[in-house]
């Protein structure tokens, strides 16, 4: 007799196997892509990223820049560094107000550490999309207060948007016009800067109130912002703006459109400093304007005595002034016309008082006091000049 035996199981569906054949592929792939990931590390693969990122403190920017080219995963790792606070703190170098110190080497030194981190930032973001690459690299610079406008407390003697500029004239070299273009309207909407320009050009005039140079003399704080405007366009290292450019600023500035008194053009020459000043006289000097350049020696005088400057500084500015003439005759001529502008202008103002031509503050009599008090410290300054000289 047969007996019949329950043989009741359940199969696996084939369809589930495949399904799960899949898994296995997919999962053997990603496995294959990390592996294939790995092995454009070379060496490195064996470091853990922290040991791979204290290598890299051991290597300078363009050695990081050159590391970046190996392969994409090494650029990825690098980005990733970049956005590390040991990262921020080893490329984000902010020391940009140490001028003093060290002189021109220091700020060539930090413009050039800049000019590399661009190329890094350039290679490691290749691969992105101008946009992606824009935002990354903003979200990297913009830990740096000196490279945003009115982030800097001593913007006249910073080097932070010098070396910004430097940064992305780097990042964009060889770029088309059209990704050029993103890059400016990125920074336009970034800064709102089509609206400050606008605000700039259609407001009323600042600290310089023109028609207060031409009608009588003005204070220094007046003319602060001016000159401090001007040195910076006569110190900056970029070259668009040349000296020549800069004496022909000043020249126009003290005419346009009408003349302003010689004392106020005086006073800004000696805000803008000794550079500024010495190169604008012996311009003067170079093209025959002799008379005009004395005339400019007394108000100098004039400036100092009033504003309590030393007035050894006025001495050795004509000393100075004296070199840059060709010929004895030339320097005799001056030293004459400084002489008789002094007499002149004290029987100018000696004529004004004596018309009693005076107002509330009686100005015409206080301005020949300090121009007599002027000429006499000028010329005492002179005689010491003169004794030193001559004892030794």
């Amino acid at each position: 007799m047969t007996s019949s035996v329950s043989t009741s199981y359940t199969l696996i569906p084939n369809q589930k196997y495949r399904r799960s054949n899949r898994r296995s592929r997919r999962f053997c792939k990603i496995l294959d892509i990390d592996s294939q990931s790995l092995s454009t590390l070379g060496d490195f693969k064996a470091l853990p990223i922290e040991i791979f990122q204290m290598v890299l403190e051991h290597l300078s920017v363009k050695d990081i820049s050159m590391l970046s080219m190996v392969s994409k995963t090494i650029s990825n790792r690098l980005i990733n560094y970049i956005s590390t606070p040991s990262g921020n703190r080893r490329l984000l170098q902010q020391d940009f107000h140490n001028l003093e110190l060290s002189g021109k080497r220091q700020g060539s030194c930090i413009s050039e550490h800049y000019r590399s981190l661009g190329l890094l930032l350039k290679r490691c973001t290749l691969l992105l999309p101008t946009k992606d690459r824009l935002k990354y690299i903003h979200k990297i610079l913009s830990e740096v207060s000196c490279f945003k406008l009115n982030g800097c407390p001593n913007p006249l003697h910073c080097l932070g948007l010098q070396c910004y500029g430097v940064f992305l004239q780097m990042l964009t070299a060889g770029w088309d016009e059209l990704e050029c273009h993103r890059v400016f309207n990125f920074l336009c909407e970034l800064s709102n800067l089509p609206r400050k320009m606008h605000t700039v050009v259609s407001s009323k005039p600042g600290h310089v109130v023109w028609q207060k140079m031409i009608e009588g003399p003005t204070d220094e704080t007046s003319l602060k912002g001016l000159a401090d405007a001007i040195k910076l366009l006569y110190d900056t290292e970029a070259k668009e703006w040349t000296a020549d450019d800069v004496i022909s600023l000043v020249d126009e500035l003290s005419v346009v459109p009408r003349e302003w008194l010689m004392e106020n053009n005086a006073r800004l020459l000696i805000l803008c400093g000794n550079n500024i000043c010495f190169t604008f006289m012996a311009s003067k000097a170079v093209n025959g304007r002799a008379v005009e350049l004395a005339r400019l020696m007394v108000f100098l005088a004039l400036v100092c005595e009033k504003d309590l400057y030393c007035m050894d500084w006025t001495v050795k500015m004509m000393q100075k002034v004296c070199k840059v003439f060709s010929t004895p005759g030339e320097k005799n001529n001056f030293l004459q016309s400084v002489e008789n502008a002094f007499a002149h202008l004290i029987m100018d103002m000696l004529q004004s008082v004596m018309s009693g031509d005076r107002d509330e503050e009686d100005s015409s009599f206080l301005n020949l006091f300090h121009l007599v008090n002027a000429q006499a410290n000028f010329h005492k300054e002179i005689l010491y000049l003169t004794l030193r000289s001559t004892s030794t």
